[in-house]
């Protein structure tokens, strides 16, 4: 009997324990907390996502998920650095520097943060301040082969051509088939009036890519010694890119002021007039 008195006893206290757990469970209502290790993964799988809407050109999208990346976990400079890149690509440029600032404060030995700030500061026309953030990044990462050129460019902007041709050499060093370093090579050596070695770099750069640039700029060292030649290679290089017409178009892509020169006459010869012609109308109807 007491026994079975207690058994009475112990079901009893078990149904209030289960019916006064139920009670309370039915008032306060169950939420999911996520864990800061959670809020990262999310945040990375996100930052992801918007590199690839920027690779498949979708830049706005590409913007609005960078910055929910960020606000979920503000201390990964990776996650700075993909919003910088969307508010490049959506002509945000101070906002994509004060990006990298803090990208930079986080962790100030990522060569990459140098280097876009770079990029940043020549839009801004502040090549010094471009050169000395090529020089900081190539001091974490001295063989990258694209900050190499990107520090050559300058120099040969600032007309500075023996050190611009160091800087091709390095980066050519580095990355062989690297064409455009090759190809500024000869914009370069064209300025220093040494044309036998201009023709060479830009035939080199024409056998590694078939480029409008090079093409154009072999058809200009050729123009008194072989303007047959000359002519067939600026009506290649103006098929391919009517941009070349251009003279500030040319200027942009940092071509000196001889060079310039020999192409303005190249260019105005008469077995050229159509193309010139035709270049120019393409360049208006698609602008």
């Amino acid at each position: 009997m007491k026994k079975f008195l207690n058994n009475i006893i112990l079901i009893s206290l078990v149904s209030f324990y289960f019916f006064k757990i139920d009670k309370v469970q039915s008032i306060v209502p169950y939420y999911y907390l996520p864990t800061i290790k959670n809020l990262q993964k999310e945040s990375l799988s996100i930052g992801k996502n918007a590199y690839q809407l920027l690779y498949f050109g979708q830049y706005e999208n590409s913007l609005n998920l960078a910055n929910l990346a960020v606000k979920l976990n503000p201390k990964d400079e990776k996650l700075w650095l993909i919003l910088s890149e969307a508010q490049i690509a959506n002509n945000l440029y101070k906002e994509a520097l004060i990006s990298l600032n803090k990208a930079q404060t986080i962790n100030s030995n990522n060569s990459e943060i140098y280097f876009a700030k770079s990029n940043i500061y020549l839009k801004f026309s502040k090549p010094n301040n471009a050169k000395i953030a090529l020089k900081t990044g190539l001091k974490i990462e001295p063989n990258n082969p694209k900050a190499l050129f990107q520090l050559g460019n300058i120099l040969l902007m600032e007309k500075n051509f023996s050190e611009a041709i160091k800087f091709y050499d390095k980066s050519v060093k580095i990355k062989p088939d690297f064409w455009q370093a090759i190809n500024n090579k000869g914009l370069a050596y064209y300025e220093k009036n040494n044309i036998n070695l201009s023709i060479k770099f830009f035939e080199k750069a024409i056998s590694i890519e078939e480029n409008a640039e090079p093409l154009l700029g072999l058809a200009s060292c050729l123009r008194v010694k072989d303007i047959n030649l000359a002519i067939q290679l600026a009506k290649k290089a103006l098929t391919k890119d009517p941009n070349y017409v251009n003279y500030d178009y040319r200027k942009e892509q940092l071509w000196g002021e001889k060079l310039q020169i020999s192409t303005e006459i190249l260019l105005q010869n008469k077995a050229l007039i159509e193309d010139v012609v035709l270049a120019k109308t393409k360049i208006n109807s698609s602008s």
